[in-house]
C-alpha cells in the first residue's frame, strides 16, 4: 500500500529511472549486437582473470538475477521441471600474465594457455601496443618489445618472437620499482589493445571475437527469450578458463547435471601432431565466414547424430544455414580435474572465424544470427531476428582548429601522430602540420607535396635546412581481386610479424574500410617461416564478396593501407605509438616555429616537410633539386629522424647505443651519411651551453639530408632515440621531442 502522495512520486520516478537509465537491469534489450559485441571483445579476459568480463555481462544480465562464482562462471536460469538444458558459451581467451620484472623495468611473461596449438600467437604480439591490468582493475599502457628493423641487419642471429624468453614488454619504466609502484606486478595479466571493426557484410573483427561470439549468442537470446514458451529448465552459463582445461565448462556441469548440453564456442584445433607424423595429416578447419552455423565433430567429414541430427532437421526445415566442421574435443584428455561425463545428448555449435586466434581474426555476423536463429526455434518454437550491422566508412581524423598559442610539444605529437599518411599520400599529414603552424607562417606545398616554410634571408651567414618527413610505412592497393581481396605493395619496409594477421584500414574517398592484413600461406603449420626479402603477394580482405561489392565500398585501385594507430601514454614521461618515425621529426619542427618567429633577423633558414622518405628520400631529392635550381643550395642541411636505438632488451648495445630520455641525438654516423666530426661536436657543445640534453652515436638508415649531398650541402643529421622502430608499437620519451625541439630553434637562430 502506498501511504502518500510523495511516496507515489517516489516509486513513479524510480520506475522512470529504471526504464530510461543506461545502467539499468534491462539496458541490454536496448543493445544492437555491434554493441554488444564490443562491450564483450573489447573487455579482456585472460583465463582466470576474467572477472571484469563477468561483472560486465552480470551487469548486462541483472533483470534475470544472473549468479557468478567464484570461477567467474555467470549463470542464469530460466524455467523449471525437466528437462534440465544447460547452453554454455566461454569468455577467456588466450593471453599472458607477468612473470617477472627486470631491474631495467621490463615485464617478462607466461602464456596462458601455457600449452596447446596457437601458431604465431607470440609472434604475433611482438612490437604491438598492450595493457596490462593492476589488482586495483586498472589498465596500464604498455607495447611488447621487438627487433628494430634498421638494426636487424647487422644481426647474424637476432633472438626469435616466437620464445617467450625473448618476450618483454615496455611500459615505460626504468626500474622494477617504477613498474609496481604503478601498480603492474607478477602475476598482471596482459592482452593485446583491440577494437571491434565492422567489415563489409557484416563482418566483425577484433582479437578474441571468436572467444566471444558464443557470449553473444547468449546473450541476444536471452534479450528475447519468453520463459512461457520453454519447456523444463534452461541455464545459461557465460564460463570461465576454457583455455586452461574447460575447468568452467567442467565445474558447471558438475554442478547443473544437465540433461542435455549445446556448447557453443570455437572450434578447437587438434592436438599437436605426434613425433614422426607429418602436419598435414592432422585433420583441421574446413569452413570460412559465410558458411552458416557450425556443428563441430569429432573426425572431418563426419554426420552429425543425436541432437546435432535434430538441429540440422531444424535447420533445414527453417532455412537456416547449417553445415559441420571438425573439431577437437570440448572437454581435454587428461588434466588435473576428475571430469564429469557429458550428457548423451551433447553438442557443440559453432561458426567460422577467419585467421582463428589471430589478432585480424574475424567473423560473419549472419552466421550468428543463424546460430540464434536455430536455438531461438529449438528452445521456444519462434525465430529470434538479429539485426546485421550495415557497413559505413569512419571518419578521417579531422583538424583541429588553428592555435592561437603555441601548443603543448606532446600535444602537437599527439596530432600528427593520430593523422594518417603513407608514402606518396601525405596529403592528410600536410594538412594537419599546416593548421598546426601560428597564423604568420604561410608554407607553401612544393610539386614534390613536400610543405615549406622559409624565411627569407638577407645574404649574410649560412644558408640553412632543415628537414623532417610526414610519410609513414604503409601500403597502397595495387589491384582489387575478382574475390573482393585488394593485392598491395609495399610504401616502405617492415617487420611482416607486426603488421600481417593484423587490422588495417584502408583509406579511400569516402573514408576508412577495416579489413585485415592477411597472413602468408602456410601460417598455420608448424614448420612455417616467414618470407624473406620483397613480398610478392600481399592481401587485404574488407569483408568484400567480389569486385562489385569493393566498387561499392568506394575503395579503387590507388587507395592506401595503414595499420591502425593510437597515441598512448605509457609511465610519465614515455609513449607508444606507430609513426613516432618521423612525426616527431615533424612535431618538433612546428613547435620551432612558434619559439622563432615570424623575425629571424635576416637569417636565411628553411624548414621542409617532406614526402616520400621511405621510399628512398623522394620528397627530399626534389626540394635538394629544386633550391639547386634556383641557386638557393644551403650550406648546411639538418635531417630531422629517428635515431634507431639498441636501448631494448632484444638488441645488441654495441651498435644504435642511445637511451631514451637522455636527449636529441647527433646521427653522426648512418647509411647514408658521415657527420664531420667538428660539426657533430658543434651541435652537442651548443646544445650543452644551452643545457638541452644532448647524444651522439651511430645507426642504421639513411635521412633526407643525403638528398642535399650532391649539390654541395653539408649534412648534420639529428635525431631522438626510438625503440622498436617501423612497428606498431614504438616507444619514445616525450623529454627527448623537447630537446630536438630546442636544438632546432637554437641552431636556426644562431648556427
Amino acid at each position: 500500500m502506498i501511504r502518500s502522495w510523495r511516496s507515489f512520486v517516489c516509486l513513479a520516478i524510480t520506475l522512470l529511472l529504471w526504464a530510461v537509465c543506461p545502467d539499468n537491469a534491462g539496458a541490454q534489450q536496448r543493445q544492437t549486437l555491434v554493441e554488444q559485441m564490443r562491450d564483450l571483445v573489447e573487455t579482456p579476459a585472460v583465463p582466470g582473470y576474467e572477472q571484469d568480463l563477468s561483472a560486465k555481462i552480470a551487469k548486462m544480465l541483472a533483470a534475470h538475477k544472473p549468479r557468478v562464482d567464484n570461477l567467474g562462471d555467470v549463470t542464469v536460469t530460466v524455467g523449471s521441471g525437466a528437462p534440465h538444458r544447460l547452453i554454455a558459451a566461454p569468455i577467456d581467451e588466450p593471453g599472458y600474465v607477468v612473470s617477472g620484472i627486470t631491474p631495467d623495468g621490463y615485464l617478462t611473461l607466461q602464456r596462458l594457455p601455457q600449452g596447446g596449438e596457437l601458431p604465431l600467437f607470440n609472434e604475433l604480439y611482438s612490437a604491438e601496443p598492450v595493457k596490462i591490468e593492476t589488482p586495483q582493475h586498472k589498465w596500464i599502457n604498455g607495447a611488447v618489445a621487438g627487433i628494430s628493423i634498421h638494426l636487424f641487419p647487422q644481426r647474424q642471429h637476432p633472438p626469435s618472437m616466437a620464445d617467450l624468453d625473448n618476450m618483454y614488454v615496455d611500459v615505460g619504466a626504468t626500474s622494477a620499482a617504477q613498474v609496481r609502484g604503478a601498480g603492474a606486478d607478477v602475476l598482471s595479466p596482459l592482452a593485446i589493445q583491440r577494437s571491434l571493426y565492422v567489415m563489409a557484410n557484416g563482418r566483425l573483427a577484433s582479437p578474441a571475437i571468436g572467444d566471444r561470439f558464443g557470449a553473444a549468442v547468449l546473450l541476444q537470446l536471452l534479450n528475447g527469450i519468453d520463459a512461457a514458451k520453454l519447456k523444463g529448465t534452461t541455464t545459461f552459463a557465460f564460463v570461465s578458463e576454457q583455455w586452461v582445461g574447460a575447468r568452467g565448462l567442467q565445474r558447471t556441469i558438475e554442478e547443473q547435471k544437465p540433461d542435455e548440453l549445446i556448447y557453443v564456442g570455437r572450434l578447437n584445433r587438434p592436438a599437436a601432431a605426434a613425433a614422426g607424423r607429418q602436419q598435414q595429416e592432422e585433420p583441421g578447419f574446413s569452413r570460412q565466414p559465410g558458411s552458416g552455423a557450425l556443428i563441430a565433430e569429432e573426425k572431418s567429414g563426419a554426420e552429425p547424430s543425436g541432437l546435432g541430427a535434430e538441429l540440422k532437421q531444424l535447420a533445414g526445415q527453417n532455412n537456416i544455414a547449417v553445415q559441420t566442421d571438425f573439431s577437437a574435443p570440448l572437454l581435454p584428455r587428461g588434466g588435473y580435474m576428475p571430469q564429469p561425463r557429458l550428457p548423451e545428448r551433447t553438442v557443440h555449435l559453432s561458426i567460422a572465424t577467419a585467421w582463428p586466434s589471430t589478432p585480424a581474426e574475424y567473423i560473419d555476423s549472419h552466421d550468428l544470427a543463424g546460430l540464434v536463429q536455430l536455438l531461438s526455434l529449438y528452445l521456444q518454437g519462434s525465430s529470434q531476428q538479429v539485426v546485421i550491422p550495415s557497413t559505413t566508412a569512419l571518419p578521417e581524423p579531422t583538424l583541429p582548429p588553428r592555435p592561437t598559442a603555441a601548443p603543448g610539444d606532446e600535444a602537437i605529437l599527439k596530432r600528427v601522430i593520430e593523422t594518417y599518411g603513407a608514402s606518396s599520400h601525405e596529403g592528410y599529414v600536410t594538412k594537419m602540420v599546416a593548421q598546426l603552424l601560428p597564423a604568420w607562417a604561410k608554407p607553401q606545398v612544393d610539386a614534390a607535396g613536400n610543405l615549406v616554410l622559409h624565411w627569407a634571408g638577407n645574404g649574410k651567414g649560412p644558408r640553412i635546412a632543415v628537414v623532417a618527413h610526414q610519410d609513414e610505412i604503409g601500403y597502397e592497393v595495387h589491384t582489387i581481386l575478382p574475390d573482393g581481396t585488394l593485392e598491395l605493395i609495399s610504401k616502405g619496409g617492415g617487420v611482416p610479424a607486426y603488421f600481417d594477421g593484423h587490422d588495417v584500414l584502408v583509406h579511400s574517398g569516402n573514408g576508412m574500410h577495416p579489413g585485415v592484413l592477411e597472413l602468408p600461406e602456410g601460417w598455420e603449420k608448424a614448420d612455417f617461416q616467414w618470407p624473406r626479402g620483397p613480398r610478392q603477394s600481399m592481401r587485404v580482405d574488407v569483408g568484400a564478396k567480389n569486385a562489385d561489392d569493393v566498387s561499392q565500398l568506394g575503395i579503387k585501385a590507388g587507395d592506401f593501407v595503414t595499420i591502425p594507430k593510437q597515441y598512448h601514454n605509457l609511465l610519465a614521461p614515455r609513449a607508444s605509438a606507430r609513426s613516432f618515425d618521423d612525426r616527431v621529426g615533424c612535431a618538433a619542427l612546428i613547435a620551432a616555429t612558434w619559439a622563432l618567429g615570424p623575425n629571424l633577423n635576416g637569417r636565411d633558414v628553411t624548414f621542409i616537410w617532406s614526402t616520400r622518405e621511405e621510399l628512398g628520400l623522394e620528397g627530399a631529392v626534389a626540394a635538394a633539386k629544386t633550391m639547386a635550381d634556383q641557386g638557393h643550395t644551403p650550406d648546411y642541411v639538418f635531417a630531422v629522424d629517428t635515431f634507431v636505438s639498441a636501448d631494448s632488451p632484444l638488441e645488441s648495445k654495441r651498435f644504435g647505443d642511445a637511451i631514451l630520455g637522455k636527449g636529441f641525438v647527433v646521427r653522426a654516423v648512418d647509411n647514408s651519411n658521415v657527420v664531420p666530426r667538428n660539426l657533430a661536436e658543434k651541435v652537442v657543445s651548443m646544445a650543452r651551453a644551452a643545457n638541452i640534453p644532448a647524444q651522439y652515436g651511430v645507426t642504421g638508415g639513411g635521412n633526407d639530408g643525403a638528398a642535399f649531398l650532391l649539390y654541395g650541402s653539408t649534412d648534420v643529421a639529428l635525431g631522438w632515440p626510438l625503440r622498436y622502430s617501423h612497428s606498431p608499437g614504438e616507444v619514445i620519451d616525450v623529454r627527448d621531442l623537447s630537446a630536438l625541439a630546442k636544438i632546432v630553434t637554437s641552431i636556426a637562430r644562431s648556427w
